[in-house]
């Protein structure tokens, strides 16, 4: 089996022009890069809409892709666009960060306008993909034109008759918001477009895309909307309990994610369909799918509806290995990463080894106390081959930021794992990124902020906390030469190289 590696980088961070990473240019630089550097993987982040707090794992809808990462360029090429038009819009004056409000205020205004001047109805691949993608987008493309009449407010207040979905409601909004129904289809087309070609291009110099679904879905979603259902809803479509994480060393009071929770007796019953086509579209998107909190299949931590903490939380049971096996009996075999991290009890544990996934190796949590799992699983020296191994991932801090965060017993324990006491703090992350790359782990994946050494300013998400999370991008001066050569030669070292070229 081929020892491989590869660079978390979401979409949000590459450096492109027009405020946020998007499949422009610089993300075919960005393969050619990786390929360049020997590297056989590029993991993203969820590609789905935001919503609150700019989160991917809150997401207005689990199929849709989120029309941020729509190239402008592309649009200008087009001629739907001017480049003067782009040049002129405020993105913020920040390279390094994405600035969502202005983002929000200038990119939207001119995807309208591409909108508008396209003739997109009469484009036979529109209506192709318009048929293709009836079952999820014609409830996503309503619901977002709906969100909007109503001032961008949660569905849960919408007028009773639409969000109960009252037949004559429903028509009556699909005439009146016909063409921006229409709107939020073409988004969703020139999204799925762009992101073919990207894709196609990355697999044809054989870098694979690691792509990630969040177990939940957000309560404010066409999903939570359009298929009450499938969720722990009432006789008035509100959550009866969220979900959330218990306290641990990280939070005193836990994390409430606020997600409605699934009725797994109805998924059951139905064969797990909805789950089913879900994956489906993942499997198609990537070519590996990375699923979060994969604990939450064997057991879900429950929290009742009104709770200001998770701590009232409890924890309830899950479909188990019964949903993958349905998956691999439908849909076959795929190209899974099982993200057991957490409190991982042994339940949680042999449902990973009956599943056959990979789980997950996070090597931050070998030193640092206020993990609640047990450190030396995390110990690379206890790596199996059938696991991905991580210096951290986009919830962790950044290792050179958490090497300053750690207590001073913590780093001396880094360093005798390490014996190594002479190498500079700033610098030793260096030797960790060896330590997890010289694993038995089959696959290793490092993020970008840990090959540039960046302290926890350039940290993706701090979990529990909104309002400087997901903004961190590249800038063109990162990616020189000389740390493309330093990962192709760290790849080559422990075995890793891809043979790209």
């Amino acid at each position: 089996m081929n020892r491989t590696t590869g660079i978390l980088l979401p979409i949000s961070s590459l450096p492109s022009r027009y405020g946020i990473g998007c499949f422009s240019q610089s993300a075919y630089d960005f393969v050619d890069w990786l390929r360049e550097a020997g590297q056989t993987y590029w993991q993203i982040l969820p590609l789905c809409p935001t919503s609150y707090g700019d989160s991917p794992y809150q997401s207005f809808s689990t199929f849709a892709g989120n029309p941020y990462f729509i190239s402008l360029e592309a649009l200008v090429e087009e001629g739907v666009l001017t480049k003067a038009e782009c040049d002129a819009a405020d993105f913020g004056d920040d390279p390094g960060r994405v600035d969502y409000e202005k983002l929000y205020l200038a990119r939207y205004p001119l995807l309208r306008k591409a909108y508008e001047r396209s003739g997109i109805a009469e484009n036979p691949d529109y209506q192709a993909f318009l048929e293709e993608n009836r079952w999820w987008l014609a409830d996503y493309a309503l619901f977002m034109a709906v969100k909007d009449r109503f001032g961008g407010a949660p569905w849960t207040e919408w007028a009773e008759d639409i969000r109960l979905r009252w037949d004559n409601a429903l028509d009556y909004y699909r005439r009146e918001l016909y063409f921006d129904i229409e709107f939020h289809q073409y988004l969703q087309f020139k999204f799925f477009q762009q992101w073919r070609a990207l894709k196609d291009y990355a697999n044809a110099r054989r870098i694979r895309i690691i792509g990630d679904i969040p177990i939940y879905v957000a309560m404010d979603s066409a999903d939570a909307w359009a298929h009450p259902e499938l969720f722990q809803l009432d006789g008035e479509n509100l959550p009866t309990a969220v979900a959330g994480v218990p306290p641990d060393g990280f939070s005193a009071t836990g994390q409430l994610w606020g997600n409605p929770l699934y009725r797994w007796d109805y998924h059951r019953e139905t064969g797990y369909a909805w789950w089913l086509s879900r994956l489906r579209h993942c499997f198609r998107l990537y070519d590996v799918t990375r699923i979060d909190h994969f604990r939450g299949f064997d057991e879900y931590y429950a929290v009742p509806r009104g709770e200001d903490t998770a701590v009232n939380g409890r924890w309830e049971k899950g479909p188990g290995v019964e949903l993958f096996r349905r998956v691999e009996e439908v849909l076959g075999w795929h190209e899974v990463i099982a993200e057991d991290l957490g409190y991982v009890t042994d339940s949680v544990r042999q449902l990973v080894r009956e599943s056959g996934f990979p789980g997950m190796k996070v090597l931050e949590f070998a030193f640092d106390a206020r993990d609640t799992g047990s450190a030396s699983d995390y110990l690379p020296h206890n790596y199996p081959e059938n696991c991905v191994a991580y210096t951290g991932t986009h919830d962790n801090e950044t290792l050179t930021g958490w090497l300053h965060s750690i207590t001073p017993e913590e780093r001396q324990s880094v360093r005798d794992y390490l014996c190594d006491s002479r190498t500079p703090q700033r610098e030793l992350y260096r030797p960790l990124i060896a330590l997890v790359m010289r694993s038995a782990a089959k696959a290793c994946v490092v993020p970008m902020q840990d090959y540039l050494g960046l302290d926890n300013r350039c940290r993706m998400n701090k979990p529990s906390t909104v309002g400087t999370n997901w903004i961190w991008r590249l800038t063109d001066d990162d990616l020189t030469p000389e740390l493309r050569e330093d990962l192709r030669r760290t790849a080559q070292r422990y075995g890793r190289a891809s043979r790209n070229g």
